[in-house]
């Protein structure tokens, strides 16, 4: 009789990730630049300096069919800001790993998504496992499972949440990084469904009273006209690091009225309006942005509001959502841990008719964003980031085609199903 792999042996490899972790408060406070670099001392726990590389660790489970399958371990660019994880210490994940996780890796059921993900990141004495290795683990055991069942990482999560195969492709979000005009002409010749985010993280970038950001807002939507191909109209997302807050004022009421101004500044174009401020914890974050959303309705502005900062884990997305306090959620893979949770979130979103975006930073790897398109697939997300990395090229590309390589395997498994169908009802 013969029975499914198993798990023999775990193996760790270290890593980079594709772009650099950042000391937000420092850059919020105004540290100077020195080429790529950042000076000044770092003010958030963990940072040795402002910019640091982003690194990580692969787990690579062998099993006992000696096939290895590998997930990456890594954290956010933005980390210890906005509730988030500390900094990723590959030393630190590496000796927790070995203790408690890899014990637990032995003797799970390779064979069972969700079921392994419950036993192996359980909690260690009380304790969460840092979200990092809840995020590289759960993916390595996505890609247990779907090896023994034969199938694409999407089918398993369809399977294991009980839902239909996905025909439709995610829309694609790029994000520029500071190279900003060039990369939005590398967006809008691409024609990506939604852009440029803008990394708006500085005084600098926002402008007084926000002029600054306001007349980029206007030059991108001139852009896509200028250069886009007839008939192209993206979506335009900006990520403003709560410096709507800092610059304009901490009321729900001047916040949305500086949302509603920016948006008619370009009519015709849905506007998204990431991280508008900063309200220090999530229960005042869910409070401050659900009036926020509410004013916002009643202008019947074609702006809608993202949540990022202070909203990170499965419970405090469901609680958002539940309190329509925000538009759009962004499922940040990394800050949510379990990729497991990722999955549950979109649906938890689309069951309380809050957006739900998929997606991660750009310290991220090839090997995670690739886990992340198929869970955007599988539970049709209303959008997912093109990460890792601040390249752009890159990033459309990893994900777009992993998306569309996805999306052909579903499709001949269907072919494939009809035709078997077809031949039954004719034998």
């Amino acid at each position: 009789m013969r029975t499914s792999p198993t798990i023999k042996d775990v193996i760790l490899a270290p890593g980079n990730g594709s772009f650099f972790y950042d000391d937000q408060a420092a850059i919020r406070a105004g540290v100077a630049h020195d080429g790529f670099r950042y000076l000044g001392a770092p003010l958030t726990p963990g940072f040795e300096t402002v910019r640091m590389p982003a690194r990580s660790l692969s787990i690579g489970l062998v099993l006992s069919d000696d096939v290895i399958v590998w997930g990456d371990m890594m954290s956010v660019q933005y980390s210890g800001a906005g509730g988030r994880d500390p900094l990723f210490h590959l030393d630190t994940i590496e000796a927790l790993t070995r203790s408690v996780v890899i014990p637990r890796l032995l003797t799970a059921d390779a064979s069972s998504f969700l079921a392994a993900c419950e036993a192996v990141l359980a909690y260690d004495r009380g304790k969460r496992l840092p979200l990092a290795i809840e995020y590289g683990v759960s993916q390595a055991l996505l890609r247990a499972a779907a090896h023994i069942a034969r199938t694409t990482l999407a089918e398993v999560i369809c399977s294991e949440y009980h839902l239909a195969l996905p025909e439709k492709p995610v829309p694609l979000y790029a994000q520029s990084g500071d190279s900003r005009e060039i990369n939005v002409d590398k967006m809008i010749l691409k024609s990506v469904d939604v852009l440029p985010h803008g990394l708006i993280n500085s005084r600098e970038k926002f402008g007084a009273s926000g002029e600054t950001f306001r007349d980029f807002v206007k030059w991108v939507a001139k852009r896509t006209r200028e250069i886009g191909e007839p008939g192209y109209h993206p979506i335009l997302h900006f990520d403003v690091y709560g410096w709507i807050g800092l610059e304009i004022g901490m009321e729900a009421q001047k916040i949305a009225d500086f949302i509603t101004r920016v948006a008619d500044d370009v009519p015709g174009y849905r506007l998204h309006i990431e991280c508008p401020a900063d309200f220090g914890s999530t229960e005042v974050q869910l409070e401050e942005y659900a009036k926020i959303v509410a004013l916002l309705d009643r202008h019947g502005t074609e702006a809608r509001v993202v949540v990022d900062e202070q909203c990170n884990t499965l419970d405090d997305i469901r609680s958002f959502a539940k309190a329509k306090a925000a538009h759009l959620v962004q499922i940040k893979m990394p800050d949510v841990g379990s990729i497991a949770d990722s999955a549950k979130a979109v649906l938890v979103c689309k069951e309380n008719g809050v957006g739900a975006y998929v997606g991660g930073s750009c310290t991220e790897t090839d090997l995670s964003t690739r886990a992340a398109v198929n869970i955007a697939v599988a539970t049709q997300a209303d959008m997912m980031l093109a990460k890792p990395g601040m390249g752009v090229d890159e990033a459309i590309s990893i994900v777009g085609n992993e998306q569309s390589r996805l999306l052909s395997i579903l499709n001949y498994r269907r072919s494939q199903n009809c035709l078997q169908t077809v031949r039954a009802a004719s034998a």
